[in-house]
Protein backbone atom coordinates (compact mmCIF):
# COMPACT_ATOMS: atom_id res chain seq x y z
CA UNK A 1 0.00 0.00 0.00
CA UNK A 2 2.76 2.34 0.12
CA UNK A 3 5.36 3.67 -1.93
CA UNK A 4 7.03 0.35 -2.60
CA UNK A 5 3.98 -1.05 -4.02
CA UNK A 6 3.70 -1.10 -8.06
CA UNK A 7 0.13 -2.42 -7.55
CA UNK A 8 -1.02 0.88 -6.45
CA UNK A 9 -1.41 4.17 -8.18
CA UNK A 10 1.24 5.63 -5.17
CA UNK A 11 3.31 2.87 -5.79
CA UNK A 12 3.07 3.03 -9.64
CA UNK A 13 3.84 6.95 -9.80
CA UNK A 14 7.01 6.22 -7.53
CA UNK A 15 8.14 3.61 -9.93
CA UNK A 16 7.14 5.19 -13.03
CA UNK A 17 5.31 2.42 -14.64
CA UNK A 18 2.03 2.53 -15.69
CA UNK A 19 -0.98 -0.30 -15.80
CA UNK A 20 -4.79 -0.43 -14.81
CA UNK A 21 -4.46 1.84 -11.91
CA UNK A 22 -2.31 4.35 -13.51
CA UNK A 23 -2.98 4.66 -17.24
CA UNK A 24 -0.51 6.16 -19.55
CA UNK A 25 -2.81 8.41 -20.86
CA UNK A 26 -5.35 9.23 -18.01
CA UNK A 27 -8.01 12.09 -18.50
CA UNK A 28 -7.47 13.61 -15.45
CA UNK A 29 -6.25 16.94 -14.40
CA UNK A 30 -2.88 15.91 -12.89
CA UNK A 31 -1.82 13.74 -16.11
CA UNK A 32 2.03 13.55 -15.60
CA UNK A 33 4.67 15.00 -13.12
CA UNK A 34 7.35 17.05 -14.60
CA UNK A 35 10.55 16.36 -13.69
Amino acid sequence: MGRGDKKTKKGKTFAGSFGKSRPANPKKKAAKKKA
